[in-house]
């Protein structure tokens, strides 16, 4: 079996992976790159995995940290925008941590095998990474969904967390009249809206006027993660579960400078 139909179907979340642990779209994509020539180079690295995508993800750490190691000069610029406010805020160990368990969707002992730990080790990693997060600063929410029902929920999951949510949009006109009266630190959005518009369309709108970090909600992630670019780094499936939300949300927040709420 060829390298290509092993990680084919990984390379778009790894992508994602890897732009949210080092903060830059173009320094997350040099790693992968630096991946795929490795595999390319020993395909024995996977050959005889038992499970292709924890030893996918194990083999990028590996790489990730031995150009650390040697002095980040040497590597693609991944501190890029928000990420230098925060970077001081998380150790490495701990960032990965979270990533792989709350935003790739690891279980726990795959998270622990994949950073080289014991259970217990990552376990306390990520106890270790929900108190640096809970230091983030709170903002301002826009929510672009169509549903009552999911709105009360993320709109309760946000104020749990500290944030404000100052405004709903049902569909893109109503999203756009929103942001023309604030500008919010945080966008929800759904894709498919109640008038047959589109979130993304609504959410580049927004992007054109200022950036502000988007996490996409639906039950199409097909329709963004296409491998092709511009793509999302914070996306959540319907139906998704509260707890993998919350540190969504705080991760997009930890990642971007612009999220302080406005006196």
């Amino acid at each position: 079996m060829s390298i290509a139909s092993v990680v084919g179907s990984h390379i778009p979340h790894l992508r994602r992976f890897a732009r949210a642990l080092t903060g830059s779209q173009t320094g997350g994509d040099a790693y992968v790159q630096q991946l795929l020539e490795a595999l390319i180079e020993d395909p024995s690295l996977l050959a005889k995995a038992k499970d292709p995508r924890v030893s996918l993800y194990k083999t990028f750490l590996q790489i990730l940290s031995s150009v650390a190691a040697s002095g980040w000069q040497t590597a693609p610029k991944p501190w890029a925008t928000g990420f230098d406010r925060n970077v001081a805020a998380m150790t490495p160990r701990t960032r990965q941590a979270f990533l792989l368990r709350h935003v790739e969707g690891f279980t726990l002992p795959e998270t622990a095998e994949i950073l080289g730990a014991t259970v217990d080790e990552t376990q306390a990693l990520l106890e270790k990474a929900g108190e640096e997060i809970a230091r983030q600063v709170a903002t301002d929410a826009l929510i672009i969904e169509d549903e009552p029902l999911i709105v009360m929920d993320l709109t309760q999951i946000l104020e749990e967390l500290g944030h404000r949510v100052v405004a709903v949009a049902r569909t893109r006109d109503e999203a756009r009249r929103a942001m023309a009266k604030q500008r919010p630190g945080l966008v929800l959005a759904d894709i498919q809206l109640a008038d047959g518009s589109s979130g993304l369309d609504a959410v580049n709108d927004l992007l054109q006027s200022f950036e502000v970090p988007v996490i996409f909600i639906t039950a199409y992630p097909k329709k963004l993660l296409t491998g092709e670019k511009p793509e999302p780094t914070f996306l959540i499936t319907k139906p998704y579960q509260p707890e993998t939300l919350r540190v969504t949300i705080s991760q997009a927040l930890f990642f971007d400078q612009r999220s302080r709420r406005a006196a």
